[in-house]
């Protein structure tokens, strides 16, 4: 596999991403103490040898982790032959901060950001404030940066909509102004049905958002914390996903197979809808990715 990025260090995302070439890629966040350092960073040692197209490192609420997100990012740049890709969001910073952040990545060896609006200061599901001399919005943050600096841009969709659109049409124009602010790619939050993904990629077209939107993958490992996780979005998981799960409730081996088993069509459904490619949320750890990729034939 040629996923990775060497030989092409040049190129844009959207060029990987146009090129043809399925794309795998992984995320991250930034660890809270010295032993999850060491899960992070054996995750992925273990993930590398697959060649993914990028791996992106997320940013904590409020820009809590500012300086952890840039020094993971910084060093999967300088320490291994993956594409990083920092995530950066409006919450909690000045338009100062924020361009001061970006010349720290772009010091830091690191092309490409994911940037964000991000969840309101008081948590998913609290009303949104902007900070005094910040921004408020995704596209804004786009567009600064396409102004500021010659960092590639993605953003983030949705395959629901998101918590806060009026409507799914509303939705896709959203997508749209970040687009139109100069964005080269999109990823999607964890996408639950393919249905789900197919409508997405028709309203974003439909609306004139031209970008490649990569499908967020997230096997459900443990039904409880996944069902909370949706709530968070305000979604649901799919009945008859929890149809499958409900039976193996007091069995955490049998229901981790049956995620795994569930993520893996849910994989299969999507490359066979378009999709550019398969953005998984790793948690850290390395294991139900490759067992997925293994269902997959997608070997090192």
């Amino acid at each position: 596999m040629t996923h990775g990025w060497d030989g092409g260090r040049g190129l844009s995302m959207r060029e990987r991403l146009d090129s043809g070439e399925r794309s795998f890629s992984f995320e991250f966040f930034p660890p809270k103490d010295a032993a999850g350092e060491e899960q992070l960073w054996q995750a992925i040692t273990e993930l590398e040898p697959y060649g993914p197209t990028f791996v992106s490192v997320t940013y904590g609420a409020g820009g809590t982790t500012r300086d952890r997100t840039v020094a993971i990012t910084a060093r999967i740049a300088r320490e291994t032959s993956m594409l990083p890709v920092a995530h950066l969001t409006c919450v909690g910073h000045t338009t100062d901060e924020l361009i001061a952040i970006l010349r720290d990545l772009g010091e830091a060896g690191v092309r490409h950001v994911m940037a964000l609006r991000g969840d309101p200061p008081g948590g998913p599901g609290s009303p949104w404030t902007p900070t005094d001399g910040g921004l408020t919005y995704a596209n804004e943050l786009v567009a600064l940066i396409r102004e500021r600096t010659d960092l590639r841009i993605g953003v983030a969709a949705f395959p629901e909509g998101h918590v806060e659109a009026t409507d799914l049409d509303h939705d896709a124009r959203v997508l749209r102004a970040k687009y139109d602010a100069g964005a080269e790619f999109a990823v999607t939050d964890m996408v639950l049905r393919a249905s789900d993904y197919v409508g997405l990629v028709e309203r974003a077209a439909a609306a004139g958002a031209d970008l490649p939107i990569i499908p967020g993958i997230m096997p459900i490992l443990n039904l409880r914390s996944m069902e909370r996780m949706a709530e968070l979005s305000r979604r649901q998981l799919p009945a008859e996903v929890v149809a499958r799960l409900t039976p193996y409730a007091d069995d955490p081996q049998r229901l981790r197979a049956e995620g795994i088993a569930i993520a893996t069509e849910l994989c299969e459904a999507l490359l066979d809808a378009g999709a550019p490619g398969l953005h998984f949320y790793t948690l850290n750890r390395s294991k139900a990715t490759r067992e997925i990729f293994g269902n997959l034939r997608i070997t090192v």
